[in-house]
């Protein structure tokens, strides 16, 4: 993986949060916590560029779990606001009014009503909405479009899930929260990685060199000694969720 400065990171987005909260007239940042590293990690990093006051966290399950309990330690540590809001009587309503759902159209559902809960409180107050999404996640379209990819800036875009995982390590995330197995929590033991096919370790590598270094597919497989069908699936992932990363395009008239 690539060599980064973590503490000029860590100051980087700092700054940059405190310069875009300001430059918008915002009191403040509005986060949805879900008790796993990436939102964990955003708490952290605007709590360090605003001050507790002026961070707000939304904890949105729809499942009663362990997931709550960790998202309410991240918002105590800090200190900061936050409500609890269970999003069930939201999504099963919807369920209702289309006569069911799949699993992962339900697992859209909630995202997408946790978007607009998190817009909801940033209206009423005046904020931003920090949204929670990193490179690995944006790149391999592992999130909901108009769901938890909707936000005012994100924070951790440019940083793969690795990076993440180091950047919580040093600034306070607890340990339970960075070594508890990455999920969405759109349904019960539902799994990031097992969903994507791939560790977070094994395709942040190939990523890296895929897309930042623009290396040749069977170069990539050579270098980490793998099957270059593992570079090929983790290229048809981007590809397949480009349209994903864009705003909706129409014909040139």
């Amino acid at each position: 993986m690539r060599t980064i400065d973590y503490d000029k990171v860590i100051n980087n987005i700092v700054m940059f949060t405190k310069e875009k909260v300001n430059e918008a007239g915002a009191n403040g940042v509005v986060i949805g916590i879900s008790g796993g590293v990436d939102s964990a990690t955003v708490a952290y990093l605007a709590t360090k560029a605003l001050g507790k006051e002026r961070v707000l966290g939304l904890i949105m399950p729809y499942y009663e779990n362990h997931d709550v309990e960790d998202a309410k330690l991240v918002c105590e540590n800090l200190g900061i606001e936050y409500k609890l809001i269970s999003i069930k009587p939201l999504v099963d309503e919807i369920e209702k009014s289309v006569g069911g759902l799949d699993i992962k159209s339900k697992g859209n559902v909630m995202s997408r009503i946790r978007m607009v809960l998190l817009y909801a409180h940033a209206n009423s107050r005046n904020y931003l909405v920090l949204g929670t999404s990193n490179k690995s996640e944006f790149l391999t379209g592992y999130f909901t479009k108009w769901g938890d990819s909707a936000s005012d800036y994100a924070p951790l875009i440019n940083l793969y899930k690795t990076e993440v995982w180091e950047i919580a390590k040093r600034i306070g995330v607890p340990e339970k929260i960075i070594n508890k197995k990455p999920s969405a929590g759109l349904w019960e033991g539902q799994s990031d990685e097992d969903e994507l096919g791939i560790s977070y370790k094994l395709l942040d590598e190939i990523l890296y060199r895929l897309v930042d270094l623009k290396m040749e597919k069977d170069k990539i497989a050579e270098e980490l000694g793998i099957p270059v069908e593992k570079v090929e699936y983790v290229e048809h992932l981007v590809k397949k969720s480009e349209h994903k990363r864009r705003l909706p395009i129409g014909p040139e008239l």
